[in-house]
């Protein structure tokens, strides 16, 4: 039987939310090993003159702990 623990990580990007997401992972993955999953639960963008300026995620991610 695995043992898997989720954690919620928040991130952004200027490019777009899928971008924001791989950073997410990215960064959570320097101190989490064996991440299973990732389910993106929020997104959301910044606006300034009508234009979109940051896109942000709030994700959840799974790993198995050993």
């Amino acid at each position: 039987m695995a043992i898997l623990k989720v954690i919620e990580v928040l991130a952004n990007s200027e490019k777009s939310w899928e971008d924001a997401t791989k950073k997410a992972v990215a960064q959570a993955s320097k101190s989490v090993k064996n991440i299973r999953s990732v389910y993106v639960q929020d997104q959301s963008a910044s606006v300034d003159g009508g234009e979109i300026t940051d896109f942000r995620v709030n994700v959840k991610i799974t790993f198995e702990v050993k």
